[in-house]
């Protein structure tokens, strides 16, 4: 018998996947059950119910996002490529095989009339995402109107990302942010 943490993973990680691959309410526990490999009395004493699973799934997911954030942006030599490397990190995961959009809107989208606990676990993952951009923004000595801004072209992206089936929308958010960075900063040369 495998331990609560690592059963918790496993379920986890195949909830993760099924429900990003099919989509949430397409997918029963039963499907769950089958590829963690775990059974479902066992699923149910980690879980109390599918609503625990989603918003533990979304918790997992806003750790993968931030590690990938995090990565990109080390890279990155001045506040202003930090700001940048979030598109260059959306550019990135575009272009993953089994891209099918942004996580939290696709569960908002199906899920937001009806779970509390969904929709508070997608409002908390975009809330921390906006303050990192706004620290960004701050960093680079930018108008604390830019953090909205920019947060708003990486959202959009991953929408048109998905719907179009192409990676160019991070590429063109990129170019619209460095736009938007540059005139609020008044940076002129490039």
């Amino acid at each position: 018998m495998i331990d609560e943490k690592t059963a918790r993973e496993a379920v986890i990680r195949a909830a993760d996947e099924l429900f990003y691959t099919r989509g949430v309410q397409a997918v029963g526990m039963d499907a769950v059950r089958t590829a963690a490999g775990v059974s479902l009395k066992r699923i149910y004493s980690l879980f109390a119910s599918k609503d625990e699973l989603i918003v533990a799934v979304l918790h997992h997911r806003t750790t993968i996002w931030d590690a990938g954030l995090a990565t990109t942006s080390e890279r990155a030599t001045s506040a202003r490529e930090r700001i940048l490397a979030i598109f260059d990190f959306l550019d990135a995961w575009f272009r993953e095989p089994d891209f099918r959009g942004c996580a939290f809107i696709n569960a908002h989208g199906e899920l937001g009339a009806s779970s509390s606990a969904v929709v508070d676990a997608v409002r908390e993952q975009k809330r921390t995402f906006q303050e990192y951009v706004a620290r960004l923004v701050a960093d680079a000595g930018a108008p604390p109107a830019l953090a909205p801004q920019l947060a708003i072209l990486a959202e959009g992206a991953q929408t048109t990302a998905a719907i179009s089936g192409s990676p160019d929308a991070a590429h063109q958010a990129r170019a619209a942010a460095e736009t938007l960075i540059d005139g609020a900063t008044g940076r002129l040369d490039r």
